[in-house]
């Protein structure tokens, strides 16, 4: 399987994305922890379907440590006993945050409530900044099917 475009071979669109991905990197440097964010990334992509990111984000989680049997059981985190309470506001919160077309009324009050329980607000301002990305990359990625198989860790950031 072959993308249908190289967006780093389009000059403006790799302007763009350069700045996009500088934006990603600052996120890794908050507070919020990188397996959560790694997890976050994983569950957006599941919900989106995402190929590309879904092989990224499991191969990058497993070259820093997490465990196969978390990160099979992200899917269905709510039946899952593996995770804390903060990453499960956290998933919670990304797939609100995801599915917004689902649910006019956007992210319920009560998840945001759990969400800023375990986070403060630069960490909730990452994890909302996050997922937003993730959203935007997902999209980028499902337009011009990029394929997924042969992402290396560290690749891209």
């Amino acid at each position: 399987m072959a993308a249908r475009l190289n967006y780093m071979a389009q000059p403006n669109a790799a302007k763009a994305l350069k700045y996009f991905l500088s934006g990603s990197k600052a996120l890794t440097e908050t507070s919020v922890p990188n397996a959560t964010q790694e997890l976050v990334a994983l569950r957006v992509s599941q919900i989106n379907g995402c190929a590309a990111c879904v092989d990224m984000h499991t191969k990058e989680a497993a070259a820093a440590g997490e465990s196969a049997v978390r990160l099979n059981l992200v899917a269905v985190w709510r039946e899952a006993t593996v995770f804390t309470e903060a990453e499960r506001a956290a998933l919670e919160l990304a797939e609100e945050g995801t599915r917004v077309a689902d649910a006019a009324g956007g992210v319920a009050d009560e998840v945001w409530t759990r969400a800023a329980a375990h986070y403060d607000e630069e960490q909730l301002a990452a994890l909302v900044v996050h997922v937003a990305f993730m959203n935007m990359v997902n999209r980028l990625n499902i337009i011009t099917r990029q394929p997924a198989g042969d992402y290396v860790p560290g690749q891209v950031h």
